[in-house]
């Protein structure tokens, strides 16, 4: 085999093959436990307050065991993963975040993390991606036993930036979007020979999973995980280009407040003494108390019918790419009165898609806020990419409404398709909030679309210029500067701003080591003598 293939190429597509599993095997234990919560709950109808313990309790008792269990069998298991892994891929040695107890720990708790549902409204993309460097690198070392060779630096890096892709690949069934993510994301530097090894291993990971799904019974056929139903034959008018361009502006704007508030409650949190103690010693009873206030306002019986509380986070986002627009579907009374017949008629509860929008943008922004100090394994990017498609959606269907529900062209009636821009509005919030184009390229994947490929690409484009705007870190810069992690920044942030021929000179004249740090002044190489 080795002599076929070479022995690391069998462990890229092992690598690609059991990170599907473990999704596949994670995303069908999330929905035996949501579909309990649901059973519960549907048991209970006509008592409110015994359905409000059941809507509460399910998930505050789901996220206290997250963070009790995660924390007792490996500290190192909280949050997503992601900078601890951007930080060990840039050459940093870290071996307790690669560790088998933060595999098994990370796994169960990330379970019942997912398991909070809408709630909590977190994810798994980033855990998953922090999981799949964790079997890279065991799989890295079998690889070097068959081998019967040393491992090194370089091979074992090479195996933890393919691994990144297939976290993603393996998350979404999105081998090229997985490859461009662990390019943007996970390696500043991205060394060109790792190019062919990252697609293979993703593609391996991605067609296991769709394989997985489909002989489940989930799936009939390979197909996108949220296959949508847009018109091809003309999906959109090109005067719309501009308005995608409008949306990307907006989705920016968004996204400077959201990561503004990230960094706040970062802030506060380490600075706040109660928080600080509270989480040094009860960080199970902070999770509950955080989950509880979350569960409270969103119970269906209060504001969480103006928030589509009921549905799951994949209802939500098939939901918000229905390419029907609500505002002429709310009229007609036997889809208001039979709501099980669509998960989209749970944002029309009262006729009304425009509140309902409204009020969920309002209050998901500071819940899924409040809801990153949260010390339990857990996933920011699916939020943050189901908040932009509600951005994206309510634009669209403002727009739908402003144009009469419709665009005319000579004696042809061409309606305006909402879900286009809540496809558009995803990405480009995504790629904002992280500072990346890899969530436009997912958009596609995600839902089997070409046709909206040059709209979605310039809202991100747009977005992720306003984002950048006065070098604002990212969200997952911004983690990594909170927990004081060393990370690579870009290379146009560290280049030099006023070294010349002449200072090079005299810093090679004054020092006498035979290895001078890059800085970005002088007055930094003599703090490094001293």
């Amino acid at each position: 085999m080795g002599s076929l293939m070479g022995m690391e190429w069998y462990c890229f597509a092992a690598l690609g093959i059991l990170t599907a599993f473990l999704s596949f095997l994670m995303d069908l234990s999330v929905a035996k436990l949501l579909r309990a919560h649901q059973w519960l709950y549907s048991q209970l109808e006509g008592h409110c307050l015994l359905q409000f313990l059941c809507w509460t309790l399910y998930p505050v008792s789901l996220s206290a065991l997250s963070t009790s269990f995660s924390q007792s069998i490996c500290p190192f298991s909280a949050g997503s993963g992601v900078p601890e892994v951007r930080t060990i891929l840039s050459g940093v040695d870290m071996p307790h975040y690669l560790s088998l107890t933060n595999l098994f720990a990370k796994y169960v708790g990330l379970i019942c993390t997912l398991a909070a549902g809408s709630t909590v409204f977190l994810g798994k993309v980033g855990p998953f991606v922090h999981l799949s460097t964790m079997v890279g690198a065991y799989l890295n070392q079998l690889c070097t036993v068959l081998q019967e060779k040393k491992s090194t630096k370089g091979t074992e890096g090479a195996m933890l930036v393919v691994a990144a892709a297939v976290g993603v690949a393996s998350c979404f069934g999105a081998p090229i979007s997985g490859v461009l993510f662990s390019v943007e994301v996970m390696s500043s530097h991205f060394a060109l020979k790792d190019y062919c090894p990252c697609f293979f291993a993703a593609a391996c990971g991605a067609l296991t999973f769709h394989l997985l799904s489909m002989w489940s019974g989930e799936q009939e056929t390979l197909r996108a995980l949220f296959q949508t139903s847009f018109s091809e034959d003309l999906p959109f008018y090109p005067l719309e280009i501009l308005v995608f361009a409008i949306l990307g502006l907006l989705c920016g704007a968004v996204s400077c407040v959201y990561l503004f508030c990230h960094r706040w409650i970062l802030l506060f949190i380490k600075t706040n003494k109660i928080l600080i103690k509270v989480l040094s010693t009860e960080k199970a009873l902070y999770s509950a108390m955080v989950v509880f206030l979350l569960a409270s306002v969103t119970f269906p019986l209060s504001a969480g019918q103006y928030m589509a509380s009921k549905l799951t986070i994949k209802q939500l986002l098939s939901s918000l790419l229905d390419s029907r627009q609500w505002t002429s579907q709310s009229h007609n009374a036997s889809v208001v009165l039979q709501p099980n017949l669509c998960p989209w008629s749970e944002w029309i509860p009262s006729g009304n898609p425009y509140l309902t929008l409204g009020f969920f943008l309002f209050m998901k922004l500071w819940m899924l806020v409040l809801a990153c100090t949260l010390p339990l394994p857990a996933g920011y990017f699916m939020p943050v990419f189901i908040y932009g498609a509600a951005i994206g959606r309510l634009f669209g269907e403002g727009l739908a409404f402003v144009s009469l529900n419709g665009v005319y062209l000579g004696q042809d009636r061409n309606p305006i398709n909402p879900g286009g821009y809540a496809l558009a509005g995803a990405a480009a919030f995504s790629g904002a909030v992280t500072h990346t184009l890899s969530p436009a390229l997912l958009a596609l994947e995600l839902t089997g679309q070409s046709t909206h490929a040059a709209p979605i690409l310039l809202a991100t484009l747009v977005a992720n210029a306003l984002a950048r705007s006065g070098q604002r870190p990212s969200f997952y810069d911004a983690l990594s500067i909170s927990k004081k992690l060393p990370h690579l920044p870009s290379l146009l942030k560290v280049c030099p701003r006023t070294a010349g021929p002449t200072e090079i000179q005299q810093v090679l004249n004054t020092c006498s080591q035979t290895q001078i740090p890059v800085v970005d002044t002088l007055g930094e190489c003599t703090h490094f003598k001293t």
